[in-house]
């Protein structure tokens, strides 16, 4: 018996500098988790995995990541992309820079 399909967005690496990136419902590239598109459906989630892949100019290593609605929009699921959302571990570098500000 198969499981069943649970959310996903796509995610994968900027080719330029190797930043985590989402893919949104309008087709952009973000650095935000709470941008990307929340795919419900699965026939809908392989078409965009597909749509992804062929952006080799842009992003490197597309895939399917699990994830939830959320309140800001959709949530990692999964510890390792809890990990990839919030940047690098070194706070002086990416995503988590301005945080080490406040």
């Amino acid at each position: 018996m198969s499981r069943k399909f649970t959310p996903k967005v796509v995610t994968a690496n900027d080719l330029r500098d190797g930043d985590v990136v989402y893919l949104t419902a309008d087709d952009r590239w973000s650095r935000d988790h709470a941008e990307a598109e929340l795919i419900e459906d699965e026939a809908h989630a392989e078409i965009r995995l597909i749509e992804a892949s062929r952006q080799g100019d842009i992003i490197v290593g597309a895939y399917l990541a699990d994830a939830r609605p959320g309140a800001k929009g959709p949530e990692p699921v999964h510890f390792r992309e809890v990990f990839r959302a919030k940047g690098p571990s070194n706070y002086r570098h990416g995503k988590q820079a301005s945080e080490a500000r406040a």
